[in-house]
């Protein structure tokens, strides 16, 4: 039995990650034959894309996918555990899992993810969850098919997390949920240690890929007719950093994942510590990179963006908006907020609102401080009571809301492009490139087409031709 240990979780070392190749073998291909799965996702973009692995390995496996639990011979919870709310919710779902294996004794149930790897969660499943049949973490989702199979063989409670992270895995196939849009993998994990984020030791030490595997990941992509990628990491700017020889970074991974022709690129998520005019210059450049930046500034009082440790001030950070906003004059600058962190008082907060205010951001993704065992501010004195985070957020919220509405304004009787996503009852819908939700008359044929629209009336949170 493998459990998780911060202490273990928190160390770092400069030794390269070594990289290697995950191939399915024989012995596993025909365990779900005839069996079905359901696999719930919490959480991040992160958590979405390991969900894709997931259901890529369990295809192989001969499993197909049910969307009702109650049908399912193998159920999988993907967990989050950056926000208490994700926390309850999968712990709420294991009392419907356990009835479910009293009812059909023959039902395998496991849990991953980021909650897998804390160390109270384990404690907690040990004296509540004991049928479970299997945990593991985000250190070894390549380990799955064992699992699974173990649990089909009567395995008890077996229990797999690694608190120092493992190798980069290439090669883990996927079930993308997206015929157009698809998410890849540039880094993994954080060593920021912002002191209210768990991540840090849930995902373990920044580990870049190989930029050869990222570009031939998406080459792939355009010749599999998709339009748009996601680069994703905890913090993509410090791609590269990682390298023995770090003069290769996220600047120069911009500019030759743009030289594939992918026609639309994002990335997520970025930390204004990282944020470089090299990077800006290549976004300038490239049309196909979306001027599309979210950029994390959690609070506008620099007392407590010390205390959360984020190592840089709000002044730096208007000095970055600036040039983002003189090279890349339609961008959509969006953020999160964190309300009511420990020690935040009403002027702290007011701050904050009046600097949301002289940004004027695009949106605001707007949390309640959420209190993690392992991080520092958990231990921090002077806890915000949760009656004042819920006036705080609202707050937050309306900001974001006349934000939100002030810039859609701007894109009234203009001309735009929309990637079609989805239709529905004779309507198309979709996102601009500086992703603004668009609604317009179309036909299901134009799915996954770029086509053009002009914007005639704000529907919030849409705009409709």
């Amino acid at each position: 039995m493998n459990r998780p240990d911060y202490n273990e979780a928190r160390k770092r070392t400069k030794e390269m990650v070594q990289i290697r190749n995950f191939t399915l073998e024989d012995k596993y291909k025909k365990i779900g034959q005839g069996k079905k799965f359901f696999l719930k996702t919490y959480g991040c973009q992160m958590n979405e894309h390991d969900s894709e692995n997931i259901k890529g390995m369990l295809n192989e496996m001969s499993f197909t996918e049910t969307l009702d639990m109650e049908d399912a011979d193998l159920i999988l919870l993907n967990t989050c555990s950056i926000r208490e709310n994700a926390h309850n919710k999968a712990f709420g779902l294991l009392g419907r899992i356990k009835h479910l294996k009293e009812t059909k004794p023959s039902i395998v149930a496991g849990i991953c993810g980021c909650m897998a790897q804390e160390e109270g969660v384990i404690k907690e499943i040990l004296a509540k969850y004991r049928f479970l049949n299997f945990v593991f973490g985000t250190h070894n989702l390549d380990e799955l098919p064992t699992l699974v199979e173990k649990g089909f063989e009567g395995s008890k409670l077996n229990i797999d997390v690694k608190s120092i992270e493992g190798d980069i895995i290439e090669d883990i196939p996927f079930t993308r949920d997206s015929k157009y849009k698809a998410y890849i993998n540039i880094i993994y994990g954080c060593d920021k240690f912002c002191t209210y984020c768990i991540v840090p030791y849930t995902r373990g030490k920044q580990r870049s890929r190989l930029k050869e595997d990222i570009i031939k990941e998406v080459e792939d992509l355009v010749k599999d007719g998709y339009k748009e990628v996601t680069l994703l990491g905890q913090n993509v700017n410090a791609y590269g950093k990682d390298f023995k020889d770090a003069k290769y970074n996220m600047a120069n991974l911009l500019e030759d994942v743009s030289k594939t022709k992918i026609e639309r690129i994002k990335f997520v998520t970025s930390h204004p510590w990282d944020f470089t005019d090299d990077m800006i210059k290549v976004i300038k450049e490239n049309e196909n990179i979306l001027p599309y930046i979210h950029l994390p500034v959690q609070s506008g009082s620099n007392r407590i963006l010390k205390l959360m440790g984020r190592k840089y001030t709000k002044e730096s950070y208007l000095d970055l908006v600036k040039k983002l906003k003189e090279n890349i004059p339609n961008i959509c600058l969006t953020t999160d907020i964190i309300v009511g962190f420990p020690n935040e008082t009403d002027e702290d907060f007011e701050k904050t609102c009046e600097f949301v205010k002289k940004v004027n951001f695009s949106k605001i993704h707007v949390f309640p401080y959420s209190r993690r065992k392992g991080t520092k501010a958990d231990l921090m004195n002077n806890q915000i009571s949760e009656d004042i985070k819920k006036t705080r957020v609202k707050r937050m919220l309306e900001i974001s809301h006349e934000l939100e509405i002030s810039y859609m304004k701007k894109y009234l009787n203009k001309d735009v492009e929309v990637l079609v996503e989805k239709y529905e009852n004779g309507y198309i819908m979709g996102h601009t490139s500086n992703y603004i939700e668009v609604k317009k008359i179309g036909k299901c044929s134009d799915v996954t087409n770029i086509v053009n629209a002009k914007l005639k009336e704000i529907d919030y949170p849409i705009m409709i031709e």
